[in-house]
């Protein structure tokens, strides 16, 4: 158990490389000349046009500091609520499973989550600078 427990700061790595690439993936696509388009959707949904350009740039820029594990644990909370308003506003009507369905959304809030608590383990920015585990040091 004790080899299990000296590979968590890898599993954290891990955790936040996926989930920050996928991030990036989401968020160039709407930053990259899109961006206005997508405040335009956003704003079709019943919410404030101005929550694309967050939810585009929490995409993209946090999906850079996921992966460098930086202010870790802030970002993942911003994933964490872009990813409920995903849901509930766009994929929650496709069903769980299928086309448009809230499986990847709620798997990506999922490790959102576990970074919020766990932070971003030693192999980190934040790990460096003493922020790592626990909400300070």
């Amino acid at each position: 158990m004790r080899y299990l427990d000296r590979m968590q700061p890898l599993a954290l790595v891990i955790l936040r490389l996926v989930l920050g690439v996928i991030m990036i993936g989401h968020g160039w696509q709407k930053v990259n000349g899109h961006l206005h388009e997508f405040a335009g959707h956003v704003a079709s949904l019943g919410l404030p046009a101005w929550l694309g350009y967050v939810s585009a740039f929490t995409e993209f820029g946090g999906g850079i500091l996921l992966i460098a594990g930086l202010f870790t644990r802030c970002v993942a909370f911003a994933v964490l609520v872009d990813m409920i308003v995903a849901i509930a506003r766009v994929h929650w009507k496709h069903g769980f499973m299928g086309n448009g369905g809230y499986e990847f959304p709620l798997a990506l809030w999922a490790i959102a989550f576990a970074l919020i608590f766990f932070g971003a383990g030693a192999i980190s920015i934040d790990g460096i600078r003493g922020g790592g585990r626990g909400w300070s040091k």
